[in-house]
C-alpha cells in the first residue's frame, strides 16, 4: 500500500476571504453611487458634461476616502477587541485555572474522546499558558488572531476598489457632448458590469449566481433611475 498517496492531494480553499470581502464592499458602492450621481446630474444639467465629470470625480475621491477610513476603523476595532478578550483569557487562566481547565476538558469531551484521552489532552495543552489562551480564544470565543496589518490593507482594498468601480459609470462622460448621451452609454456599461459583478459575488458566497446577478443589476438601475427622476422633477 502506497503511504505517500495523500501527498498528491491538494485541497482548494478560499484563503483570502477578507480581501475579497473588501473588494466586494468597495466595488458594489463604487459602481452604484457614482452611477446614480451621474444619472441625477444628467437629468439636471444635461448640457454641462464638464460639471458631471467634475462632480463625479469629486464623489469618487470623497467616497473612496470615506469607505477606506471605514475599513481602517473596522480593522482597528477588530484588533482591539481581540486584544481585550485575550487579556481577559489570561486573567481567567491565572485566577480561575480550574474553571478554564474544565472548559477545555468539556471541549475534548464534545469531540468524543474517552475520559483518559481527555485528561491527557488537557494536561498537554495547559502546560503552555500562551497555547492555552490561544486555544480558548479560538474554541471558546470563536476568535481568530487578526492580521496586525489588516486595518491598512482593508483601507487600501476598499478605497481602491471604490475608485475602480466608480470610474466605470463615469468614464463614458469623458467622450460625449451632453449628459443624456453619456447616461445611455454609462447605463449599458454599468449594468453589464453590475451583472457580472453580482454573478461572481454570488458564486463566491454560495448563493444562486444568476439570481444574485439580476438583483445587483436591478438595484443599480433603480438607484440611477430614482436619482434621474428626482433631478428632473426638481429641475422642472
Amino acid at each position: 500500500m502506497d503511504t505517500h498517496l495523500h501527498h498528491d492531494h491538494v485541497e482548494q480553499h478560499l484563503t483570502s476571504s477578507e480581501t475579497l470581502t473588501d473588494i466586494v464592499i468597495g466595488m458594489s458602492d463604487g459602481l452604484t453611487v457614482p452611477f446614480a450621481l451621474a444619472a441625477g446630474l444628467s437629468g439636471a444639467v444635461n448640457d454641462n458634461v464638464h460639471l458631471i465629470v467634475v462632480a463625479g470625480i469629486a464623489e469618487i475621491a470623497a467616497g473612496s476616502i470615506a469607505m477606506g477610513l471605514g475599513g481602517y476603523l473596522s480593522g482597528k476595532t477588530e484588533q482591539e477587541h481581540y486584544a481585550n478578550e485575550l487579556k481577559r483569557e489570561y486573567d481567567e487562566i491565572e485566577n480561575l485555572p480550574l474553571v478554564e481547565r474544565e472548559e477545555v476538558r468539556i471541549f475534548f469531551e464534545g469531540l468524543g474522546l474517552s475520559s483518559s484521552v481527555q485528561e491527557q489532552a488537557v494536561e498537554e495543552l495547559i502546560k503552555d499558558k500562551h497555547r492555552w489562551a490561544d486555544f480558548m480564544m479560538k474554541h471558546e470565543l470563536g476568535l481568530e488572531k487578526p492580521d496586525p496589518r489588516r486595518a491598512g490593507k482593508s483601507a487600501f482594498n476598499i478605497g481602491a476598489s471604490y475608485v475602480v468601480g466608480g470610474l466605470i459609470p463615469l468614464s463614458p462622460y469623458f467622450f460625449v457632448s451632453n449628459g443624456i448621451e453619456g447616461l445611455k452609454i454609462s447605463a449599458i456599461v454599468t449594468l453589464v458590469c453590475l451583472f457580472i459583478f453580482g454573478y461572481f459575488k454570488s458564486k463566491l458566497t454560495g448563493t444562486p449566481a444568476f439570481q444574485g446577478a439580476i438583483k445587483v443589476a436591478v438595484i443599480g438601475a433603480i438607484a440611477a433611475g430614482c436619482a434621474f427622476g428626482i433631478a428632473k422633477l426638481i429641475g422642472g
